[in-house]
């Protein structure tokens, strides 16, 4: 007798094209292994099949990085267009692309995200999103308006040690958070070099302490109520000047049981290249019940190398992030969570537009803007608190220290206060 045989299971395959505004360190250290990885092997998931993830456009200030990356990635990487200034954002957006990500300075983010929206486009945006309120709720409504995902990339929530302390926030174990410590200081490369060309006017909090901003604001919830930020300067920039080396932020929340916790956030981007710590991350947070402590060289590796370390190989590293490995099938590798937060994007995307018949993708697009861990509609008081910090660090520049800002103040929902004036200055009109 004929035994019966099952047909091959047909797997759909779908294709999205992916364009790239910005093609820096960042680029390098996170996108383009993703992409790589990506045209390896693709996507799949049970409720879409098969994406392949196709990166077809980039777009940069001189093409440079852009040639010099395709000669040296061969056939890693798809054939894909570069686009130059002026106006390399529209030449991309004319090239067909289907999501696009965002990782210029981040006072650029506003125009090539506005761009990429109104184009009807997915957006993938580096933290921070923007540096305004007024800004968020433009690029919001306009993501609504063009049904379109709108996402900002937070990888450290992805961090398993991050994953942890929200999961025992979220069961309970840790009751009621009282208050916390963040401190992040980068080596002088980074100011000095690696972003040499934009930290003009700028401040490391603003690029750093964003990370543990949302990290708070998502893990403990709560409502914003203050910003206060000091600062020092004179390294990367003019002692009296705008630029600075370092910045403590606070930030005030109040609980729905009307109990308060401050939050306190150091950031730098001055120390010493030949730090062991390379960028050294810490974070303290105490409860009612107990205390949460995390420290990226505790929880590490040391590694010494003659004639490597701590340069071209750092003396403590942090492997969970983004490393490079021979597994052990042979194949060499490069993966963490700076990487897998771009592929959880890519699956929301493809699950918009390929998990189902075409009148659900409302449905969809309504499921994938719910999660709080990156959508641009649930930034508000991330960026509430960037635009704080910012305004407190320009009226110092500008001679006037020591400002508050206050949330959701009598005079309007972002309101700076300066000492010795009685003339609030309101920096966003709505409530938060």
């Amino acid at each position: 007798m004929e035994q019966a045989t099952t047909p091959p299971r047909s797997l759909a395959v779908h294709r999205l094209r992916a364009g790239m505004v910005g093609m820096g360190m960042i680029f390098d250290e996170t996108y383009r292994p993703f992409f790589e990885t990506a045209r390896q092997r693709g996507l799949y998931d049970p409720r879409f099949g098969l994406c392949d993830i196709e990166l077809a456009a980039v777009a940069s200030k001189t093409g440079s990085r852009a040639a010099a990356y395709k000669a040296a990635a061969g056939g890693r990487i798809a054939d894909f267009r570069s686009f130059a200034e002026p106006d390399s954002t529209a030449q991309l957006l004319a090239a067909g692309v289907d999501f696009v990500c965002v990782a210029t300075p981040d006072d650029r983010h506003y125009e090539s995200s506005r761009a990429v929206l109104d184009a009807g486009k997915h957006l993938l945006l580096e933290k921070p999103s923007v540096l305004s309120l007024a800004e968020l709720d433009a690029l919001d409504q306009l993501a609504r308006e063009r049904q379109v995902l709108a996402k900002v990339v937070y990888h450290k929530l992805f961090d398993p040690d991050h994953k942890k302390l929200r999961t025992f926030v979220h069961d309970g174990l840790l009751k009621h958070v009282n208050n916390g410590y963040c401190s992040l200081l980068e080596p002088k490369q980074i100011s000095g070099a690696q972003f040499a060309e934009w930290i003009v006017g700028r401040n490391p909090g603003t690029y750093v302490a964003v990370h543990y901003i949302k990290l708070i604001d998502f893990t403990f919830g709560g409502r914003l109520t203050s910003v206060t930020c000091s600062g020092q300067r004179g390294l990367v920039g003019p002692a009296d000047g705008s630029t600075w080396d370092s910045t403590q932020l606070r930030l005030g929340y109040r609980y729905d049981d009307g109990r308060e916790a401050a939050f306190d956030i150091h950031t730098s981007w001055v120390t010493p290249d030949n730090f062991p710590g390379y960028v050294e991350q810490e974070v303290q947070f105490r409860f009612d019940n107990g205390v949460w402590n995390s420290h990226s060289r505790k929880r590490g590796v040391e590694c010494t190398i003659e004639g490597h370390t701590p340069f071209t190989v750092k003396t403590t590293m942090n492997n969970h992030y983004n490393g490079r490995f021979v597994e052990p099938t042979g194949e060499r590798a490069q993966r963490g969570y700076g990487i897998e937060v771009l592929e959880q994007f890519a699956r929301e995307a493809a699950y918009v537009e390929f998990g189902g018949a075409a009148v659900d993708r409302p449905r969809r697009l309504d499921e994938m803007r719910g999660f709080a861990y990156n959508d641009l509609g649930a930034e508000r008081q991330v960026v509430a608190a960037v635009q704080g910090m910012e305004a407190i660090l320009a009226a110092h520049a500008a001679g006037r220290p020591n400002c508050v800002v206050h949330v959701n103040h009598p005079a309007g929902g972002l309101v700076l206060l300066e000492p010795g004036s009685a003339q609030p200055v309101v920096l966003y009109g709505p409530s938060v």
